[in-house]
C-alpha cells in the first residue's frame, strides 16, 4: 500500500475503513451506526443525565439537530435499548447496555490489533493532531 500523506484523503479513507468494522460488528443487531453513536453516549454518561443533556451529545457528536439527535433517543427507546427514568434521566436498558457490552468487546479487540502496539508518545501526538483539527472544524460550519 501506498503511503498516503497527512490530509483528508488520509482522514476520509481510516473513518470509511473504522467504520466498515463497526458495521460489521453491528451487523445482525438492529443498531445502526448513528444509532450506535447515541447509544454509547447513553452507555458513558452512566444514566445520571437529563435526557435532554443527552440529545445534546448526541448532537454535537452527529452534528445534526436536535430533532434528529432526538429521533436516535427515539429509535433506541423504541428498540427497548435505552429508556427514561421518573427523573429524566436517560440510561441503558439491561439489553443495551448487553448489546453495547458485546459490540465494544469486539471492536476493541480488533482496534487493539490496530494500534495496541504503536508507542504512547505516537498515539499522544495524533491524539492532539485529530482534536486540533476537530476543534477548528467548530470555527467552519
Amino acid at each position: 500500500m501506498t503511503t498516503i500523506p497527512f490530509g483528508t484523503q488520509l482522514i476520509g479513507r481510516t473513518e470509511k475503513a473504522l467504520n466498515a468494522i463497526l458495521e460489521r460488528h453491528l451487523a445482525g443487531t438492529g443498531i445502526t451506526e448513528p444509532q450506535w453513536v447515541a447509544l454509547t453516549l447513553t452507555v458513558t454518561s452512566g444514566g445520571t443525565l437529563p435526557e435532554a443533556a443527552v440529545v445534546d451529545r448526541i448532537r454535537q457528536a452527529q452534528q445534526v439537530d436536535a430533532a434528529t439527535a432526538a429521533e436516535r433517543v427515539a429509535e433506541l427507546t423504541a428498540a427497548g435499548l435505552v429508556r427514561t427514568a421518573a427523573d429524566g434521566t436517560l440510561a441503558a436498558t439491561e439489553r443495551g447496555t448487553a448489546q453495547w457490552s458485546s459490540v465494544r468487546a469486539a471492536t476493541g479487540r480488533v482496534t487493539e490489533q490496530l494500534w495496541g502496539d504503536l508507542p504512547e508518545a505516537e498515539l499522544a501526538v495524533a491524539a492532539r493532531v485529530l482534536n486540533t483539527v476537530l476543534t477548528r472544524t467548530d470555527d467552519v460550519r
